[in-house]
């Protein structure tokens, strides 16, 4: 029964994922300042490898710029009437570079846009029904239109891929 399982880990953990060569989807570039300034509402849902969804939450989000810095009020309401606030402080570093922290996050946080899409590396330690869960995450996000971004985070612990967030972020 072991090596079954640790078959099927390997295969998870190696499935593939975006990339920022990928070809964009839409000619509308993605600039995080400018989407996240101003009051934005998100829904999305954690899901287990197996497909199974374990939480969906609700996130209210006020963002601030000030020509360097994003500031990202994230107020989070789950399914089960728990709620959660990150406050994100993200630093533009260059054309299409970002560094940032938040509470929770170890070391800091890198991500690179390129056309419509934005990838956001970091490790976390993740608030959980029963305490924290430290884990990596992998977030990619695409603009659909300007007032619409997807959002699909790869979930990894100790390299292995344990479940994904999927979120729609919405300007109000």
């Amino acid at each position: 029964m072991t090596l079954p399982l640790l078959a099927f880990s390997a295969l998870v953990a190696c499935s593939g994922t975006p990339d920022l060569t990928d070809t964009p989807l839409s000619d509308q570039p993605l600039n995080l300042e400018e989407f996240f300034e101003g009051e934005t509402v998100a829904y999305g849902q954690f899901q287990d490898v197996f497909g199974n969804v374990q939480r969906r939450f609700e996130v209210q989000i006020t963002g601030t710029w000030d020509g360097r810095f994003l500031k990202l009020v994230e107020d989070f309401t789950y399914d089960d009437g728990d709620t959660e606030q990150r406050i994100w402080m993200l630093e533009k570093t260059g054309e299409d570079s970002w560094k940032g922290t938040a509470p929770g996050v170890l070391g800091t946080a890198t991500g690179r846009e390129n056309g419509d899409t934005f990838n956001w590396t970091y490790r976390i330690d993740l608030p959980v029904r029963k305490g924290t869960m430290r884990v990596d995450f992998d977030d990619w996000m695409w603009l659909l239109t300007k007032d619409r971004l997807l959002n699909r985070a790869y979930v990894s612990k100790y390299g292995v891929r344990v479940g994904e967030a999927i979120i729609v972020f919405e300007k109000e």
